[in-house]
């Protein structure tokens, strides 16, 4: 059993503890209700803070709807895969999309032939944010943002860096990363966060960017060497690691804060909605769920449809600002 199995059980325990296996018609009482077993679309591989986000939803919504609830895994083609599939999918309250900063926002302005627009998605609630950090293979000589600087100047093109996906932010993190400093390094792109700590772990790739929520974990035993966390200001459950922001001059407007959050196909009626955003607030409230957030180094975030709505049509816009900027275009592989 891997060490995740091992969370994913444990979490499923906590809301039992937490009394979640009361009655559940009290809990739902006047809302819409599923009539079928509901499929929660990860776009992502196992492991990364998207998969952790739907594996926690589940159970939740299980108990609370009484019919089962899977998570399926599709990742590819930096998320946009499963976000594809899920504006396919009937739009019945039965499938249910964990979406993120890339797949959401980043890719809209990035991918060239993206097969679906924002519109086609109905934004339902953020359910964490958090920064991503910058972490070395502990093989490389270096223990500060400005010796790795130094270090990337001095090998231009010799290193590589792992990403979760082509559009995440990760990959985002590291071009603007590499833009404020001067520095070159070829992207790695793997299939989910998961993959990408596999690589960095195992030496396949010099450094990379990941989710906070998701690496705290190797940063802690040693695994990989954490140099800073790419928000503006220290994580409270890192508070060691810098904000890139404040370690060179170069870097002081650097500042990037993942999110993820639940997602229903276009045409979904509003009453599916509103029981779905319900659910999610429910289970932020839950002193659990908020203790594990702290302890992945995030934050939980519900926001009512509307709210969320209007937080994700910002955020592509400001990513749009920034991949234009670039001058990145790519191609959906």
């Amino acid at each position: 059993m891997t060490r995740f199995d091992r969370r994913v059980l444990l979490w499923r325990g906590a809301l039992l503890m937490g009394g979640l296996a009361a009655p559940r018609l009290s809990r739902s009482q006047g809302l819409w209700r599923p009539s079928q077993p509901i499929r929660i679309v990860v776009p992502a591989a196992a492991g990364g803070t998207t998969d952790i986000m739907g594996r926690i939803l589940a159970p939740f919504l299980q108990e609370r709807w009484g019919q089962p609830v899977v998570v399926d895994n599709r990742s590819g083609a930096g998320g946009t895969l499963g976000a594809a599939e899920v504006v396919r999918a009937k739009p019945d309250g039965h499938t249910i999309l964990i979406g993120n900063i890339g797949p959401q926002a980043i890719a809209y302005s990035l991918f060239r032939g993206l097969s679906y627009k924002p519109e086609q998605l109905i934004p339902v609630s953020n359910m964490i944010r958090g920064p991503n950090a910058l972490m070395l293979h502990p093989s490389l000589p270096v223990r500060t943002v400005p010796e790795f600087v130094r270090y990337l100047k001095e090998n231009p093109g010799k290193l590589n860096y792992s990403t979760s996906g082509p559009g995440q932010s990760p990959h985002l993190s590291g071009v603007w990363f590499h833009q404020l400093t001067g520095t070159q390094a070829t992207a790695v792109h793997y299939r989910g966060a998961g993959p990408a700590m596999v690589g960095m772990v195992a030496g396949d790739v010099h450094f990379g960017f990941d989710n906070l929520t998701s690496s705290v974990e190797q940063i802690r035993a040693g695994q990989v060497r954490g140099l800073g966390v790419t928000s503006a200001d220290r994580n409270p459950q890192m508070p060691e690691l810098p904000a890139l922001r404040e370690t060179m001059p170069e870097l002081a407007e650097y500042d990037v804060s993942t999110w993820f959050g639940a997602f229903l196909p276009a045409g979904t009626p509003e009453p599916v909605v509103d029981a779905l955003n319900a659910e999610i607030k429910a289970l932020l409230s839950l002193p659990v769920t908020q203790r594990r957030f702290a302890e992945m180094g995030g934050v939980p975030t519900y926001g009512t449809p509307a709210e969320y709505s209007a937080f994700v049509r910002a955020e592509i816009e400001k990513w749009g600002g920034v991949v234009r900027k670039e001058g990145l275009r790519m191609d959906i592989g």
